[in-house]
């Protein structure tokens, strides 16, 4: 099993910044993609960026420009830091992680989340 622990969450007013990290531990054997999720009360999950383990990075458009994903794939962990925060990004921001196991398939773990809550 994989297990992902994230920090940094918290209260900030609008236009500050925060830095998420994620830390993967356990059976992390062959990892394809880390990633961030956040969920705003009341609506689904939503993708908020990737990285690969060659550093390629992906971003949604709604934090393009101001969300920037970062990873160490020698220490199995993925930050995210999070600019010009707005009041819409207030949310439980999760860590996801995708690996193949060991007949190929691909696994997903996630963690237990960590609130980001942006004030006006």
């Amino acid at each position: 099993q994989v297990q992902l622990v994230e920090s940094g969450g918290g209260l900030v007013q609008v236009g500050e910044s925060l830095r998420l990290s994620c830390a993967a531990s356990g059976s992390v054997v062959s990892i394809n993609t880390m990633s961030w999720y956040r969920q705003a009360p009341g609506k689904q999950r939503e993708w908020v960026a990737t990285i690969t383990t060659e550093g390629l990075t992906n971003h949604a458009d709604s934090v393009k420009g101001r969300f920037t994903v970062s990873g160490d794939s020698a220490k199995n962990t993925v930050s995210l830091q999070m600019n010009s925060l707005k009041s819409e990004d207030t949310g439980v921001y999760y860590c996801n992680l995708n690996q193949r196991d060991s007949l190929g398939y691909l696994r997903r773990y996630w963690g237990q989340g960590t609130q980001v809550t942006v004030s006006s």
